[in-house]
């Protein structure tokens, strides 16, 4: 079905051709009929097409002023025909719609480190809340023209489009992202997802969800890093609130309130932090900074809690802290030189 835009585009590009064929047959009508120089026929079908009306070559005669008449009706014509498409664009709404698209391309193309959501279904669109909620810039991709406008009605990126299809995960800029969500409706499909974008990024971070367990293997085989099970996690949770509900709520709190004071974040060393080569014990991040290190995941994958664990380079520190006490954390981990004096004191 022809838009709103593809219909004035084609009542100006048909007005254009008609304006054309009325400048050549007002010319030619004018040589004719009153035996006038190439320029004065010219000269007066312009002037007779714009209504302009003056300085008239040369008296007309009875056939010349019916073909002016004609003419005057043919051009006022072609004007009607091309503010009617025109008007009819306006009127639609649509011109909006192309500026907001191209608004969206702009921005679109600044965007960098942002999160790749691949399907807006149940489970993508608190995905998308929870992104929204830590301030993580996000685009969303799903071939749903439902969906995607429920997405702008949220105030989201939105591409539509098949995620699987690496067109439309390089229109999301896919060489810019920090990571991807694959919450597609089907186990399938975000197999497929999550081996195309594998294959355009080696280095992303890749999240898939995953509705058999039989599905879990294949996720990881195609190139997830993680695969999250709902109703298996909706299980664990169920238990751990009947046996532990404090604990469920200590964790609530700290993963989802955004004004508690204390945090739980993870914290990656750089190579030439004063952290590298020291023990838990020996950083006495605890005196120091008021940090608890509740875990650290070492170079080779594995969790140690140990205080005597040594810190390598790229270790992630699992941290409990007020955001004062993470941010100065982080500047310790990634730089060196002043950080180094913070130990020393």
């Amino acid at each position: 079905m022809e838009t709103a835009k593809q219909q004035a585009t084609r009542h100006i590009l048909w007005s254009a051709i008609a304006l054309v064929a009325l400048l050549v047959i007002g010319a030619s009508g004018y040589a004719w009929l009153e035996h006038m120089s190439i320029v004065d026929a010219m000269y007066m079908t312009v002037i007779t097409i714009s209504t302009v009306g003056f300085g008239e070559v040369q008296e007309l005669s009875e056939n010349g002023r019916i073909f002016t008449i004609l003419l005057i009706l043919g051009g006022g014509g072609v004007a009607a025909y091309a503010v009617s498409g025109v008007a009819e664009f306006f009127m639609s709404g649509e011109w909006r719609a192309h500026l907001d698209q191209q608004r969206f391309q702009r921005m679109l193309e600044c965007l960098k480190d942002h999160t790749i959501v691949c399907g807006y279904g149940r489970v993508g669109r608190h995905v998308a809340v929870q992104l929204n909620a830590e301030g993580m810039p996000f685009v969303v991709i799903d071939p749903d023209p439902d969906r995607i406008a429920q997405i702008q009605e949220d105030g989201y990126f939105a591409i539509k489009g098949n995620a699987a299809n690496e067109q439309y995960l390089r229109e999301a800029r896919i060489e810019h992202a920090r990571g991807l969500v694959a919450t597609a409706s089907t186990d399938a499909e975000n197999v497929f997802i999550v081996l195309t974008a594998r294959e355009l990024r080696s280095d992303l971070i890749i999240v898939a969800r995953a509705n058999f367990e039989d599905s879990e293997s294949k996720l990881l085989r195609a190139g997830a890093d993680k695969v999250i099970l709902p109703y298996r996690i909706t299980g664990r949770r169920m238990v751990t609130s009947l046996m532990r509900p404090d604990v469920v709520d200590f964790l609530d709190s700290i993963m989802h309130t955004r004004n508690l004071e204390l945090l739980l974040d993870q914290v990656s060393l750089s190579p030439d932090s004063p952290l590298v080569g020291k023990t838990i014990a020996q950083s006495q991040l605890r005196t120091r900074l008021g940090i608890t290190v509740l875990a650290c995941r070492l170079s080779d994958g594995s969790l140690n809690t140990c205080s005597d664990t040594l810190l390598q380079p790229h270790t992630q520190l699992i941290a409990l802290g007020t955001r004062d006490q993470l941010q100065a954390l982080i500047e310790l981990a990634r730089r060196s030189g002043a950080s180094a004096e913070t130990l020393q004191t």
